[in-house]
């Protein structure tokens, strides 16, 4: 099963200014507002009952330096357990009733949650614990899974931003509404009882307005051993390298993001000498981060799935978590402060902008890798990989709380804990890049377009997202693969003069990206013949072959005569039963600036010599069939992009 055929709702919806008009629609509001009221009630549940058998109940068998951690792996042991299960439960039935499934289940959970909270037993609630935590696992691959069913592609990156905002402000309102409701005397617990069972039934009715969608594998056969099928999923996701170390780098983010909030209570009172109250607002500042930087995503990557952010993310969580060591680690002791007094210190305020910005960070690096997942996994498997995904952030949080209490017990402090998580965030960052350069690839792209060139695409939607297809473009500068990467959501294989490879730092990146170099067949006839069978080798795979037809970048700024080199690639297509659509592109206003080459001085001379934020438009025409592609004709589809 497509793409396109499992988005069919999305295909017909209307286009959008932003990602907020997405709370406007039937297929993205329900859904929405009942994760929102899912993940509030989580967590105004377990903040509760923490807050309940730390301050207010003598539990002899559980002390209060234990409730927390005993909390937080009753929740996690179910991700582990279940996750397989749930994945294949989602693939196989249609999303709309897993979803009311779930909630229902929760109403369950809450009224006997209530009744725990009535009669003060802990062993309820404990038992409720593990329950929400079964419940949140099932919830974990639909929430992600129904995502890119109903949402078209160029609006990914913005429905994963407003989920993650949405989540993380559901995080912090279930916090703080828990606090307050249970530090009510005498009606405490009865008035968590209630907010939870009404959180629960507003979830369920919102549940009632998610619009019907199909099961992506209705035929297939439960696995119910949770260990078989656990190493089946990740043999699974394994097959899709991006995806699984995609899957790895999210991971990774949750054990980034682990450290911090597991230390917050206790670097709020050790290290900044704040109150409880300081505390909860070191959490309401990192959840205030993630979410601008989840809805920042979508501004920064012009609606489509860019993953050139990712870096720009670590670079920036590892940035801030070390100056977060630096602006803490030398804070003169004082008497616990209330929020006034701690506000009133201008030290504190550094604390909290390394705060709010590492965690902005983190929702630049974490949303564009979820929906790369989404996009580029197998509809039929989608929900299976993100339980996968479940599973490993469980692992890595554990691996976290572990590393953290390790180093705790080793005699570090709070702020040293932040520094080599920092550390170890460069170093785990570079090795993902370096594994899959596709991210530092895009990264470059997005610098370029962003902050190089004015960068303007027209017609990026005749960019086809799934099958083997060649883009033909002009050749106007030695950066024009890096353009033309910034304009397609997905990799492209460019095929290029193996003198550019000489070309320093260019070489090496055209290199890191795979570009196929051609030669002339006169001059090095083996090059030339490899370079046309990687090329069929790149389409036989349905990928995007870029090649640059007039064999060479102009020295007049004219568009050349197109060489039939292009007519050999599709002949072999051809040969192979493919049909690839040509898609012819056009580059202007690129000629002069310092990567072109303009006679006398040749390239890369003068770098002002157009000035910086260049106006560049790249034109996208309407695929073409291939058998009317002759380099003539093809020639003059690229010219009337250019007179446009």
């Amino acid at each position: 099963m497509s793409r396109q055929e499992t988005s069919a709702a999305a295909a017909d919806a209307p286009a959008h200014p932003n990602q907020f008009a997405l709370l406007s629609q039937r297929r993205f509001a329900p859904f929405f507002w009942t994760q929102f009221a899912g993940a509030a009630n989580d967590n105004l549940f377990k903040f509760a009952f923490t807050v309940m058998v730390t301050y207010q109940l003598q539990v002899a068998w559980m002390p209060p330096s234990m409730a927390g951690l005993v909390i937080g792996a009753l929740f996690i042991l179910p991700f582990l357990l279940l996750s397989a299960t749930s994945g294949q439960l989602t693939d196989k039935f249609p999303k709309h009733r897993m979803i009311r499934f779930v909630k229902d289940l929760e109403i369950g959970i809450m009224l006997i949650a209530g009744i725990g909270f009535w009669i003060e037993s802990p062993v309820i609630l404990l038992a409720c614990v593990f329950l929400m935590g079964m419940h949140s696992t099932l919830f974990g691959p639909v929430k992600y899974a129904y995502l890119p069913q109903v949402l078209r592609d160029d609006e990914l990156t913005g429905g994963n931003g407003m989920v993650e905002m949405g989540t993380f402000v559901a995080i912090l309102l279930g916090n703080v509404v828990g606090g307050l409701l249970v530090a009510l005397p005498q009606i405490g617990h009865a008035s968590v009882a209630v907010a939870c069972i009404a959180l629960a039934l507003v979830g369920r009715l919102m549940a009632q307005g998610v619009p019907v969608a199909a099961a992506t594998d209705p035929g297939l056969q439960i696995n119910w051993n949770p260990l078989s099928e656990t190493w089946r999923n990740l043999k699974l996701a394994k097959g899709n390298v991006v995806v699984f170390r995609s899957l790895l780098g999210i991971s990774w983010m949750w054990f980034f993001g682990a450290v911090f909030l597991s230390q917050f209570p206790s670097f709020a009172k050790e290290v900044l000498h704040g109150n409880e109250h300081v505390a909860s607002l070191l959490l309401v500042v990192f959840s205030i981060g993630i979410g601008i930087g989840s809805l920042l995503c979508e501004v920064m990557s012009r609606r489509q799935v860019e993953i050139g952010l990712v870096p720009m993310g670590a670079i920036g969580m590892s940035v801030f978590a070390i100056d977060l060591y630096f602006a803490s680690r030398s804070l003169p002791a004082a008497p616990l402060m209330d929020i006034g007094a701690f506000m009133s210190q201008a030290a504190h305020w550094r604390v909290m902008a390394d705060l709010l910005l590492l965690s902005l960070f983190a929702g630049l690096y974490s949303v564009p890798m979820y929906a790369l997942i989404q996009m580029r996994s197998q509809p039929t498997h989608r929900a299976r990989i993100i339980a996968t995904n479940n599973i490993l952030n469980a692992l890595f949080m554990i691996a976290s709380s572990v590393s953290a209490g390790a180093l705790l017990g080793a005699g570090f402090s709070v702020p040293q804990i932040f520094l080599m998580t920092g550390i170890a965030n460069a170093i785990v960052a570079g090795y993902i890049f370096f594994l899959v350069p596709e991210y530092l690839l895009r990264c470059v792209a997005w610098v370029a377009t962003h902050l190089v060139y004015r960068f303007k695409v027209e017609g990026a939607h005749h960019i086809p997202t799934s099958g083997p297809a060649l883009l033909t473009c002009n050749h106007v500068s030695f950066v024009d693969p890096i353009l033309l990467m910034a304009a397609s959501p997905r990799p492209i294989h460019f095929v290029m003069d193996y003198r550019i490879f000489r070309t320093p730092l260019l070489g090496w990146l055209f290199r890191l990206c795979k570009a196929i170099p051609i030669a002339p067949q006169k001059e090095d006839p083996a090059v030339y013949e490899a370079a046309f069978a990687r090329a069929a080798q790149v389409l036989r795979e349905g990928d995007l072959l870029a090649i640059f037809p007039e064999g060479a970048i102009t020295r007049d700024g004219q568009l050349q005569e197109f060489k039939g080199g292009m007519m050999k690639i599709l002949e072999q297509a051809k040969a192979d039963g493919l049909q690839v659509p040509v898609v012819p592109m056009a580059l202007s206003n690129l000629w002069g600036s310092y990567f072109s080459r303009v006679e006398p001085q040749g390239a890369m001379t003068r770098p002002f010599r157009r000035g910086l934020f260049n106006r560049v438009t790249l034109r996208v025409g309407e695929p073409l069939p291939p058998e009317q592609c002759q380099p003539e004709r093809l020639q003059q589809s690229v010219r009337s992009l250019l007179d446009r």
